[in-house]
């Protein structure tokens, strides 16, 4: 009787264990899938109404009209009255680099240093990360990981999110290096007025001239013949071969200009704007170069008390409609708030951004911005 028991309770506790066990990534693909009838939602614009798609060794190979005459293949799912995206891309995350934040031990997206560009996200990712899993459900599928903190935060890499490790997860090693440009301005409290202002920040110069400093170097190490390795140097060499881009994180229009401006003197082949709250002053600027927009999630306040309230709900159909490259980041929010990427881009609808023209900003944007579009995004 004891034995019974004692196998029931195993048998019990096992179940119980695999429902709260974490998600499994999957496995190879054994037989080729046709999903046929759904609306399809290509990520640049396009719509099939009445769908077909096949996808056979883990890869979509036919995307097309159900009315086509082309045999189908595998098993055959029956998809009519459902709607069908391509996987969303986060950028700018540090999904897998921190799991609690109140917990030091699990944060590792900001090093020690100010200037570690040779700090990599790709080695310190957690696949096995709960919030992680968070994302695939919602459909953000895959994202660029990015260390925060300092005026050169480190080197990014992306990565998918259906994945047993890092070696498992990486879709791009090392795509790009970020750098947090300084604040032109800083927020002064005024005990007298009860009040805080912004005034002019006084180390914004110097702080320039340090950046400076360190490219300058950089390159000259590139060039010369070195006697010695210099990890940092070494790291952003990609950056004047045009092998990686550089993620300027930048918000008003003098940081804006300032920022593009010195990079691209200092040899810097491709730069990405990070943030651009005021970018929509600058537009044509930013087109002259050819500057990529990462713009911050639509769920924010307005910076100023005398900007319009919807500014932030406005702001990528501004750049939109400029005729710049745009895409959608959340690095000012919370960690696992990437899995609200889909609703970012429901917002910008009822902001007046066309459907398509919102859902671009997560599939097929992105994946231009990151250099993946080849394979992913759409």
């Amino acid at each position: 009787m004891k034995n019974i028991l004692f196998t029931i309770t195993i048998a019990l506790l096992t179940i119980s264990l695999k429902g709260i066990a974490q998600q499994t990534p999957a496995t190879a693909q054994k037989e080729a899938i046709t999903i046929e009838g759904a609306v399809a939602h290509l990520g640049n614009g396009e719509v099939i109404e009445n769908s077909l798609i096949m996808f056979e060794g883990g890869k979509i190979t036919f995307v097309g009209d159900a009315k086509t005459r082309i045999a189908r293949k595998g098993s055959r799912i029956d998809a009519k009255g459902k709607h069908l995206y391509p996987g969303f891309i986060t950028t700018c995350a540090s999904l897998g680099l921190i799991e609690v934040d109140a917990v030091r031990a699990s944060n590792d997206k900001d090093e020690i240093g100010n200037i570690i560009p040779h700090v990599r996200s790709l080695i310190a990712y957690n696949a096995e990360s709960k919030v992680v899993e968070s994302m695939r459900p919602n459909g953000v599928l895959l994202g660029q990981i990015s260390p925060k903190g300092g005026t050169i935060s480190g080197t990014s890499s992306i990565m998918q999110f259906d994945a047993w490790n890092w070696e498992d997860a990486v879709v791009k090693t090392d795509d790009g290096i970020h750098l947090n440009w300084p604040d032109s301005f800083r927020r002064e409290y005024s005990s007298a007025r009860q009040d805080r202002r912004l005034v002019p920040n006084k180390e914004y110069q110097n702080k320039i001239v340090e950046i400076v400093h360190f490219f300058n170097n950089a390159a000259a190490y590139g060039n010369g013949a070195a006697t010695s390795i210099n990890p940092a140097f070494e790291a952003t060499q990609g950056l004047f071969q045009g092998t990686q881009k550089l993620y300027v994180y930048a918000n008003s229009e003098k940081e804006i200009v300032d920022a593009i401006t010195h990079t691209k003197n200092l040899g810097v082949k491709k730069v990405v704007l990070v943030g651009g709250y005021h970018a929509y002053k600058v537009t044509d600027f930013l087109k002259q170069h050819q500057i990529p927009v990462l713009v911050s999630a639509p769920h924010n306040l307005p910076v100023s008390e005398d900007d319009d309230y919807d500014l932030p709900f406005r702001l990528p159909k501004l750049l939109t409609e400029a005729g710049l490259l745009v895409a959608i980041q959340n690095v000012n929010a919370k960690n696992f708030q990437n899995r609200n990427l889909p609703f970012y881009a429901g917002q910008l609808v009822q902001h007046g951004l066309p459907k398509e023209k919102a859902l671009q900003l997560i599939t097929e944007n992105p994946g231009k911005i990151l250099g993946i579009d080849e394979n992913y995004g759409t």
